[in-house]
């Protein structure tokens, strides 16, 4: 560290949490500074979880609230709250340099925005018709305001996020903390409370899920600009045989007729944004076909690119499974089996499987499971087999056995299994002495009915590792998974 640079203090430091990014399912940021990363408003809507469900609720609600005001005459109220948005400073994601200082979103940018909105076609046409458009046809909103706006609307969710997750790491909280604007949908307005959040160096802290964030946004209006409303204005001016349309004199293209970019930005200008706005006035069917083409949402971030965006190391997958093998089997030592799993199979399983909660309960407080993940999975064995099973939650329960695994043990875990919650799961134990009766066990659990489960012991989770640095794991297909669940089915 150079002299006068001050030292990177992240939240798992400062409270010793005795884990490290890989095995956190928030992002670990420094308490002072800002990490260019930014909570995607696309993002949410993936997660197929009551919290993801509540989250994307609000940001329609917002979104909607203020179109609606718009269209029916009455500015001052999506004014009013446009300008209670603020820069989020207690998450620490964003592009300040240096502390979080605030810069950005505030009441001259919500201004600015909501003169845009007002002056839009695309809100009268109904063009505009998620938050996330904004990046492409609102002046004034870029990747970075975006972000803050939805932070700012799913402020609420992301409270009790943090105090969940403070209790579940033993993360200190200090009461009576304004919670800063908290949107209500039902009264369509901004309201304030004081709760409990943590207060690291005496700053408030509000902590956000990694399955969240991205590097960038889904939609980029230097894309759109350059690869859809210049193509189209190309074509424009060679339909109307314009003074920038020239013949092609030699190669392959000879005789050809075209028109350079550089040419027309000449004549119409290179702000890239308010052209855009203006030639998607003309032609709305620009909009609909570029977003058609980027339906599909940018997949969670790996932890190599959560890693590269913080200064991280990768995760240390010896270290990880020697956690897990160096306790002794019994229950002596099965909490501390337990969030020895919960460290590696989160780190494992990520991103495809996220936001894993501990003592998961169910059916009212009645049964509760050892570990649930939100399935999240875009490609590979998990997508594949929420394709055909049910499955938005994977149940996960550790049995640090040093004896083998009976009937009650498969039957527990698919007691926890519904159409609605998901039907597959893991058990994960010490060793495996006889695996054809246990096979044979699981097999029947599935030809009943009961779900799919799956028995991962320590040699198991090994050769997950294994596969982990063969680069298998980048394609999340996870052969020791698949090879077992083929085995239930077959």
């Amino acid at each position: 560290m150079l002299d006068g640079e001050e030292r990177i203090l992240r939240v798992s430091e400062y409270y010793k949490l005795g884990r490290n990014q890989a095995t956190l399912k928030f992002i670990d940021v420094d308490i002072k500074n800002d990490a260019r990363l930014f909570v995607n408003a696309r993002a949410i809507r993936l997660l197929e979880s009551e919290w993801g469900e509540h989250c994307e609720y609000l940001l329609s609600n917002f979104f909607q609230t203020i179109i609606d005001s718009i269209r029916v005459g009455d500015g001052t109220a999506a004014l009013t709250a446009l300008q209670a948005l603020r820069e989020p400073n207690e998450t620490h994601l964003g592009l300040s340099a240096g502390e979080s200082d605030g810069r950005g979103l505030g009441p001259q940018k919500a201004y600015q925005i909501w003169k845009s909105l007002k002056q839009s076609k695309a809100v009268e046409t109904g063009l505009l018709s998620d938050l996330e458009d904004t990046v492409l046809l609102v002046d004034g909103v870029s990747v970075d305001i975006l972000s803050d706006v939805v932070t700012n609307i799913i402020r609420g969710p992301l409270i009790t996020f943090t105090q969940e997750t403070c209790e579940e790491y033993g993360i200190p909280m200090e009461k009576g903390v304004a919670s800063g604007p908290v949107w209500n949908p039902g009264a369509r307005c901004w309201e304030e409370d004081f709760v409990s959040l943590p207060l690291p160096e005496g700053e408030k802290l509000i902590l956000v899920p990694k399955s969240i964030v991205r590097v960038d946004a889904d939609y980029k209006v230097g894309q759109y600009y350059r690869h859809y409303v210049l193509e189209s204005m190309k074509i424009d001016e060679i339909a109307r045989n314009s003074e920038l349309v020239y013949t092609i004199k030699s190669g392959a293209r000879k005789g050809e007729r075209t028109v350079t970019k550089t040419s027309l930005e000449k004549k119409y200008g290179s702000q890239q944004k308010s052209i855009s706005i203006d030639y998607t006035n003309k032609r709305p069917d620009l909009l609909e076909k570029y977003k058609r083409d980027h339906s599909a949402p940018t997949p969670a971030l790996t932890h190599r690119q959560i890693a590269e965006a913080q200064g991280l190391q990768l995760p240390d997958w010896k270290a990880l499974l020697q956690a897990v093998t160096s306790l002794e089997p019994g229950r002596k030592q099965a909490y501390l089996y337990e969030d020895a799993i919960t460290d590696l199979l989160s780190a494992l399983f990520h991103p495809v499987l996220v936001d894993p909660e501990k003592q998961s309960v169910l059916h009212g407080g009645i049964k509760r499971v050892d570990l649930r993940f939100t399935n999240y999975a875009r490609s590979g064995f998990f997508e594949w087999l929420s394709r055909h099973y049910s499955c938005s939650y994977i149940f996960v329960e550790c049995k640090n056995f040093g004896e083998e695994l009976g009937n009650p043990e498969i039957d527990q875990i698919a007691m926890r299994f519904s159409k609605e919650r998901g039907q597959f799961g893991i058990v994960v134990c010490r060793n495996v002495e006889n695996a054809d009766l246990l096979d044979r066990r699981c097999k029947a659990a599935a030809q009943d009915g009961h779900g799919f489960v799956v028995v991962l012991s320590d040699s198991d989770l090994g050769q997950l590792i294994e596969e982990s640095k063969e680069g298998l794991l980048q394609t999340y297909e996870f052969p020791t998974l698949r090879r077992k669940f083929n085995q239930l089915i077959m």
